[in-house]
Parts: C-alpha cells; sequence; structure tokens
C-alpha cells in the first residue's frame, strides 16, 4: 500500500468501477478528472491532519506518544474508498453546478453519502500507520551504458527500502531503447532512511520484474546484465501498515 503523501489514493479507473457512466459526464461537461483526484486529495489531507489536531488536544490519552505526522499514514482500503467517492462527489458537483441538472444533484448527494460512510469506516477501523515511512522512488534516471542486453525497449522502476527491509512505492518507469548495449540506473538522492533499493525491469509497463538477487546499497547505481530476469517479484506498492492508529468517531465536516 502507497503512503497517501505518494499521491491520490485513487486512480481515473478507480472512479469509473464504481460509476460507469462518469467518462462521459466529464467528457460532456469538460471536468478533468485528474485534477479532481488531485483536489480531493489535498481535501483529505486537511481533514487527516485537522482529525491528527482534534484528537490531540480533546483526546490526549490516545496520542501519549505525541504528534502524529501525516507523511507516516498508509493508504489502507477504507482510506482510499473515502478518496474516490470525495472526488466522485466533487466530479458531480462541478457538473451539477454547471448544467443545475437534478439528475447530477441526485449522484452528487449519492456520493456524498458515501463519502461519509468510507470517512466513518476509516474512523472505526483505525487509520493505518508506518513505523519508518518509505516514500514513493522517484521516476529513476536510465542511460544507455556498455553492454549487449538484446535490442529492444525497456521500462525500469526502481523502489527504495528501510531498514526492516520494507519497501516503498514503486516509480514510475523511464524508458529506455537499447541496441548494442545495455543501460544504467541511476536512483537519485535517498531519503535519509533508505538503506537500499531494488530495480525492476521488462518489456512492457506490466511486465516488470525484480533484477536485483539482493538490495543495492542506497548510494550505488545499477548495470543491468546481459541478461533480463523475466520471473520473479513484481514493482512494489508501498508499505503495509505497521500498525492501525485508533480514533475516536469524529464526525466529518459537511
Amino acid at each position: 500500500m502507497a503512503l497517501f503523501i505518494d499521491g491520490p489514493a485513487s486512480s481515473i479507473d478507480d472512479l469509473t468501477a464504481q460509476d460507469a457512466q462518469l467518462l462521459d459526464v466529464a467528457r460532456v461537461e469538460n471536468i478533468n478528472l485528474t485534477q479532481k483526484l488531485a483536489l480531493a486529495h489535498e481535501e483529505l489531507a486537511v481533514e487527516i491532519s485537522s482529525l491528527f489536531a482534534r484528537l490531540r488536544y480533546s483526546e490526549e490519552a490516545f496520542w501519549r506518544t505525541g504528534p502524529v505526522p501525516i507523511h507516516s499514514v498508509v493508504v489502507t482500503r477504507p482510506l482510499k474508498m473515502w478518496h474516490t467517492f470525495r472526488t466522485l462527489e466533487m466530479t458531480y458537483a462541478d457538473a451539477y453546478n454547471s448544467q443545475l441538472n437534478d439528475r447530477y444533484a441526485g449522484r452528487r448527494d449519492q456520493y456524498h453519502a458515501s463519502a461519509r460512510w468510507a470517512y466513518g469506516k476509516l474512523v472505526e477501523a483505525g487509520i493505518g500507520m508506518a513505523s519508518d515511512p518509505i516514500a514513493r522512488a522517484a521516476t529513476p534516471t536510465v542511460a544507455v551504458a556498455a553492454g549487449n542486453l538484446p535490442d529492444g525497449t525497456y521500462f525500469v522502476t526502481t523502489g527504495w527500502i528501510n531498514w526492516a527491509g520494507e519497501e516503498g512505492a514503486a516509480a514510475i518507469p523511464a524508458v529506455v531503447t537499447t541496441a548494442g548495449s545495455s543501460f544504467l540506473v541511476q536512483p537519485g538522492m535517498p531519503p535519509s532512511n533508505v538503506t537500499g533499493w531494488h530495480v525492476y525491469a521488462g518489456p512492457g509497463p506490466n511486465g516488470m520484474v525484480r533484477q536485483n538477487a539482493s538490495p543495492i546499497p542506497a548510494a550505488s547505481n545499477w548495470l543491468q546484465p546481459n541478461v533480463l530476469a523475466m520471473q520473479g517479484a513484481a514493482p512494489s506498492g508501498g508499505q503495509s501498515p505497521s500498525y492501525l492508529k485508533p480514533t475516536p468517531r469524529v464526525l466529518q465536516r459537511g
């Protein structure tokens, strides 16, 4: 599971899985769904930060370890559903404000109720937290290098690893084309709590597998051998929660 700070918890595919007509509505009403996902993510960030602040002051017994930073929050299923439904609510609110169409108002209200339900489930279950959070890696720098890898186009991604061997979410992949050569992967500057990293490569974005047998030291680059591994672990989706932070029920605004 990705960290909350890695970016929007849901994708357009998650939205359309809930609402098959959404793409048509967005096209007709000229609504940018990518922007709506980002805006909903920002709103949830404010809500989560506000929840932490309220609980620190009103329910001190729950927070004896001190402030909990939002960068430790893991995207659990209830949190992802909250983001999905909040994005749909915002989309149909925008569509209704444009056309004053009662059908859009009905969808807006439906997803508002669904967002509140998902928020309630999040509070009921607890907020997923990572004890040693590893942020999503940035897209690596991949360059042609000496070698004899089969000619072709390769997709390459990376993932940071912490001292416990937990891996953060994989980076958006880079693409490199080889001809009588191989490629060199530079992961960039590691976060302070990173001890190493993994590299994944494959002929397509859905066919990448781990190429290194053991973690690569954080300060090192990776030169791809002349043989591409075709079986192995897929890129990581991120850390699982180390624990669930219990939260007293506090009603969401609105």
